[in-house]
């Protein structure tokens, strides 16, 4: 009779480990060559950049980089071990889609760790002409759910979808849960408040299309006039806001005007011109898998940019080593508040109580 003793024991159950949450790539904006230097140096894990021309969505004269500028700005952030992303994020003309494939062309030459793009038909063509390179669908493609973003990984093999700023924190996690794609969220910088991708209403004012010209409110159709009642701003001779004497003046577009509607008068848009600001909600972000969190500026200056990598270089690192104890510190809130559009910022539609 063989002793109860020496019967084997079922081993105990493992302990229940939850995974660790990987630490989120820092995304930050170059408009220029000394921008991308700054983002760099402050700890940046990614710089997104475009060319001087309407491939990006961020075409202003004097903005962006040429050839030498691009080669000698991978150079330096690849030495430092930052990726470089090229956004070739607006639409090719039908008549003329040159321009967008040859970038593309060059971007794979260059050797760019990602292009960010929006339109189907270029990503069919990067996909079959350059399979080695990173595709990631922009915020100017639009994806707001998990259906679209798989057709999209399965078309063209996507790696990464930055989403628009009309998500709810609880449909961000979801859409998480639901694709294998890294996703990309919006952390700090000026919020559009149309549907992204789909904006109408500058081209009607303009005749340009910001999805393909690459500005919403192009430099040539601003016009500011001192009049007795204040500071006006149009755009294409369309009256956009009046700042009363000593009032912050905003760079004017349509949707963040403000408008006489029956007897009111004021901002008819989501909501008035500030800065979207999530560093309170960095741990809820890192948390349910957000792979990337992206600053918002390529139209700012180098001190803008090294400023606000800085801080939010340090509230990750926190956030990453004391998840349980983490809060947005003091400083960091009144350093990105100086930096804010009318010094004031917002959680956006992340904490809006309608989906």
């Amino acid at each position: 009779m063989i002793a109860t003793s020496s019967l084997p024991q079922a081993a105990a159950p493992a302990a229940a480990h939850p995974t660790p949450a990987l630490r989120p790539e820092l995304v930050c904006p170059a408009g220029s060559l000394p921008a991308l230097k700054a983002a760099v140096n402050e700890g940046a894990d990614c710089v997104y950049l475009g060319l001087r021309d309407a491939t990006n969505a961020r075409n202003f004269a004097g903005l962006n980089f040429d050839e030498a500028a691009i080669r000698s700005g991978i150079a330096y952030a690849h030495e430092r071990r930052c990726q470089v992303f090229l956004a070739l994020n607006t639409y090719p003309l039908a008549d003329d889609h040159a321009p967008w494939r040859s970038a593309l062309d060059h971007a794979a030459a260059w050797g760019v760790d990602a292009v960010i793009l929006a339109d189907p038909g270029l990503m069919r063509y990067a996909a079959a002409r350059h399979p080695e390179l990173r595709l990631h669908l922009s915020v100017q493609g639009s994806a707001t759910n998990h259906e679209a973003i798989a057709l999209y990984h399965a078309q063209f093999g996507i790696r990464r979808a930055v989403l628009p700023r009309v998500l709810s924190l609880e449909q961000v996690r979801q859409l998480i849960e639901r694709t294998p794609v890294e996703i990309e969220v919006f952390g700090f910088g000026s919020l559009c408040v149309m549907v992204e991708g789909r904006c109408a209403l500058s081209s009607y004012a303009t005749g340009e299309s910001p999805n393909t010209h690459g500005v919403c409110s192009p430099a040539k159709a601003v016009r500011w006039q001192e009049t007795p009642r204040g500071l006006d701003a149009r755009l294409n001779g369309v009256l956009i806001d009046c700042y009363a004497p000593l009032e912050n003046a905003g760079y004017p577009t349509l949707c963040k005007g403000r408008f006489d509607v029956g007897e009111e008068h004021g901002y008819y848009a989501l909501e008035e011109p500030t800065s979207l600001n999530t560093l309170a909600l960095l741990p809820q972000l890192v948390n349910m898998g957000v792979r990337a969190i992206k600053i918002e500026g390529r139209q700012r200056s180098p001190a803008y940019v090294a400023q606000v990598t800085r801080v939010w270089r340090e509230a990750i690192d926190h956030c990453m080593a004391q998840m349980h104890r983490y809060t947005p510190k003091t400083t960091w809130m009144t350093s990105l508040e100086q930096l804010a559009e009318g010094q004031q910022h917002t959680l956006g539609a992340y904490h809006r109580p309608w989906k």
